[in-house]
Protein backbone atom coordinates (compact mmCIF):
# COMPACT_ATOMS: atom_id res chain seq x y z
CA UNK A 1 0.00 0.00 0.00
CA UNK A 2 1.45 3.30 -0.76
CA UNK A 3 0.76 6.18 1.18
CA UNK A 4 0.27 9.88 0.28
CA UNK A 5 0.30 12.54 2.64
CA UNK A 6 0.93 15.76 0.54
CA UNK A 7 -1.27 17.53 -1.64
CA UNK A 8 -0.24 20.04 -4.47
CA UNK A 9 -3.47 22.27 -5.24
CA UNK A 10 -4.00 21.71 -8.73
CA UNK A 11 -0.73 20.38 -9.24
CA UNK A 12 0.71 23.65 -8.82
CA UNK A 13 4.88 23.62 -9.93
CA UNK A 14 4.27 20.46 -12.07
CA UNK A 15 5.37 20.40 -15.72
CA UNK A 16 1.99 19.56 -18.23
CA UNK A 17 3.95 16.40 -19.02
CA UNK A 18 4.76 15.11 -15.34
CA UNK A 19 0.86 15.46 -15.15
CA UNK A 20 -0.12 13.90 -18.10
CA UNK A 21 2.29 10.52 -17.37
CA UNK A 22 0.77 10.34 -13.36
CA UNK A 23 -1.57 7.80 -12.30
CA UNK A 24 -5.01 9.36 -11.26
CA UNK A 25 -7.89 8.34 -9.02
CA UNK A 26 -11.32 9.86 -9.69
CA UNK A 27 -12.96 10.28 -5.98
CA UNK A 28 -16.86 11.69 -5.43
CA UNK A 29 -17.07 14.70 -3.06
CA UNK A 30 -17.93 12.35 -0.18
CA UNK A 31 -14.20 11.00 -0.34
CA UNK A 32 -12.93 14.05 -1.58
CA UNK A 33 -13.71 16.45 1.61
CA UNK A 34 -11.98 13.77 4.25
CA UNK A 35 -8.74 14.19 5.05
CA UNK A 36 -8.22 10.18 5.46
CA UNK A 37 -9.08 7.62 2.85
CA UNK A 38 -8.16 4.84 1.14
CA UNK A 39 -8.48 4.75 -2.54
CA UNK A 40 -6.89 2.80 -6.21
CA UNK A 41 -5.44 4.17 -8.37
CA UNK A 42 -5.46 4.15 -12.54
CA UNK A 43 -2.47 1.53 -12.12
CA UNK A 44 -4.42 -0.18 -9.81
CA UNK A 45 -2.03 0.25 -6.30
CA UNK A 46 -3.21 0.86 -3.40
CA UNK A 47 -3.35 4.21 -1.63
CA UNK A 48 -3.91 5.40 2.26
CA UNK A 49 -4.41 9.00 1.80
CA UNK A 50 -3.28 11.31 4.99
CA UNK A 51 -3.86 15.22 4.45
CA UNK A 52 -3.77 17.47 7.33
CA UNK A 53 -7.18 17.62 8.94
CA UNK A 54 -9.79 19.91 7.22
CA UNK A 55 -8.14 19.70 3.34
CA UNK A 56 -10.57 19.09 0.65
CA UNK A 57 -9.43 17.89 -2.11
CA UNK A 58 -10.07 19.32 -5.34
CA UNK A 59 -10.30 17.79 -8.89
CA UNK A 60 -7.28 18.52 -10.56
CA UNK A 61 -5.21 18.74 -7.14
CA UNK A 62 -2.09 15.94 -7.25
CA UNK A 63 -1.39 13.65 -4.30
CA UNK A 64 1.82 12.85 -3.71
CA UNK A 65 2.86 9.29 -2.51
CA UNK A 66 5.91 8.43 -0.08
CA UNK A 67 7.75 7.14 -3.09
CA UNK A 68 7.50 10.35 -4.54
CA UNK A 69 4.82 9.69 -7.83
CA UNK A 70 1.95 11.84 -8.14
CA UNK A 71 -1.54 10.53 -8.38
CA UNK A 72 -4.02 13.19 -10.20
CA UNK A 73 -7.09 13.80 -8.74
CA UNK A 74 -10.05 13.94 -10.68
CA UNK A 75 -13.75 15.14 -9.67
CA UNK A 76 -15.95 11.64 -10.14
CA UNK A 77 -19.75 11.99 -11.99
CA UNK A 78 -21.94 11.99 -8.91
CA UNK A 79 -25.87 12.42 -8.03
CA UNK A 80 -26.46 15.52 -8.00
CA UNK A 81 -29.10 18.06 -8.12
CA UNK A 82 -28.16 20.77 -11.35
CA UNK A 83 -30.52 23.77 -10.98
CA UNK A 84 -31.44 26.61 -13.48
CA UNK A 85 -33.70 29.15 -13.71
CA UNK A 86 -37.06 28.83 -15.45
CA UNK A 87 -35.87 29.25 -19.36
CA UNK A 88 -39.68 30.75 -19.95
CA UNK A 89 -40.32 33.38 -17.12
CA UNK A 90 -37.52 33.19 -15.21
CA UNK A 91 -34.33 35.51 -14.86
CA UNK A 92 -30.62 35.35 -13.13
CA UNK A 93 -31.61 37.04 -10.53
CA UNK A 94 -33.86 33.71 -9.51
CA UNK A 95 -30.30 31.92 -9.25
CA UNK A 96 -29.23 33.91 -6.99
CA UNK A 97 -31.60 33.72 -4.80
CA UNK A 98 -31.51 29.93 -5.11
CA UNK A 99 -27.81 30.19 -3.78
CA UNK A 100 -28.75 32.56 -0.72
CA UNK A 101 -32.16 30.52 0.32
CA UNK A 102 -29.52 27.10 0.00
CA UNK A 103 -26.50 29.23 1.56
CA UNK A 104 -28.61 29.62 4.79
CA UNK A 105 -28.89 25.99 4.30
CA UNK A 106 -24.97 25.81 4.73
CA UNK A 107 -25.66 22.73 2.24
CA UNK A 108 -22.18 22.35 -0.34
CA UNK A 109 -22.98 24.16 -3.27
CA UNK A 110 -21.25 24.71 -6.62
CA UNK A 111 -21.66 27.75 -7.93
CA UNK A 112 -21.69 28.02 -11.68
CA UNK A 113 -22.75 31.34 -13.85
CA UNK A 114 -25.66 29.92 -15.09
CA UNK A 115 -26.63 26.55 -13.08
CA UNK A 116 -26.24 25.83 -9.40
CA UNK A 117 -25.12 22.29 -8.37
CA UNK A 118 -26.14 20.48 -5.25
CA UNK A 119 -26.13 16.97 -3.57
CA UNK A 120 -29.33 15.06 -3.82
CA UNK A 121 -31.94 16.57 -1.51
CA UNK A 122 -36.66 15.86 -2.28
CA UNK A 123 -36.56 18.65 0.20
CA UNK A 124 -34.54 21.30 -1.64
CA UNK A 125 -35.58 20.39 -4.52
CA UNK A 126 -39.03 20.97 -3.66
CA UNK A 127 -38.20 24.23 -1.82
CA UNK A 128 -36.41 25.19 -5.53
CA UNK A 129 -38.99 24.25 -7.72
CA UNK A 130 -41.49 25.87 -5.33
CA UNK A 131 -39.34 29.31 -6.17
CA UNK A 132 -40.10 28.16 -10.05
CA UNK A 133 -36.70 27.03 -10.13
CA UNK A 134 -35.69 24.14 -12.61
CA UNK A 135 -34.24 21.26 -10.72
CA UNK A 136 -32.80 18.02 -12.60
CA UNK A 137 -30.97 14.89 -11.27
CA UNK A 138 -27.92 14.42 -13.06
CA UNK A 139 -24.53 12.59 -13.02
CA UNK A 140 -22.02 14.92 -13.11
CA UNK A 141 -18.43 15.82 -10.85
CA UNK A 142 -19.27 17.88 -8.01
CA UNK A 143 -17.19 20.94 -7.10
CA UNK A 144 -18.63 22.74 -4.29
CA UNK A 145 -17.46 26.36 -2.92
CA UNK A 146 -14.92 26.02 -0.25
CA UNK A 147 -15.77 28.75 1.92
CA UNK A 148 -15.65 32.59 1.46
CA UNK A 149 -12.35 33.25 3.30
CA UNK A 150 -10.53 29.84 1.29
CA UNK A 151 -10.52 27.98 3.78
CA UNK A 152 -11.36 24.22 4.23
CA UNK A 153 -14.19 22.68 4.28
CA UNK A 154 -14.22 19.93 7.71
CA UNK A 155 -16.40 16.99 8.08
CA UNK A 156 -19.03 19.22 9.87
CA UNK A 157 -19.41 20.65 6.40
CA UNK A 158 -18.31 24.25 7.59
CA UNK A 159 -15.83 26.26 6.24
CA UNK A 160 -12.68 27.35 8.71
CA UNK A 161 -10.18 29.46 7.70
CA UNK A 162 -6.48 28.05 8.40
CA UNK A 163 -3.99 30.01 5.99
CA UNK A 164 -3.80 32.36 2.56
CA UNK A 165 -5.49 31.35 -0.53
CA UNK A 166 -2.63 30.92 -2.36
CA UNK A 167 -2.85 34.29 -4.46
CA UNK A 168 -2.88 37.72 -3.20
CA UNK A 169 -4.81 40.93 -4.30
CA UNK A 170 -4.37 44.67 -3.48
CA UNK A 171 -6.51 45.89 -1.11
CA UNK A 172 -5.32 48.98 -0.25
CA UNK A 173 -6.15 52.01 -2.13
CA UNK A 174 -2.74 54.30 -3.46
Amino acid sequence: MLTANKLLPQGQGLSAVLLKRAAYVELDWDIRQKSRFAATDSQGRELAVFLPRGQAVRGGDVLVAEDGSLIRVQAAPQKVLRITACAEHGSPFDLMRAAYHLGNRHVPIELQPDHLKIEPDHVLADMLRSMHMTVVEADLPFEPEGGAYGGHVTNDGHSHQHHGHGHSHDHHAH
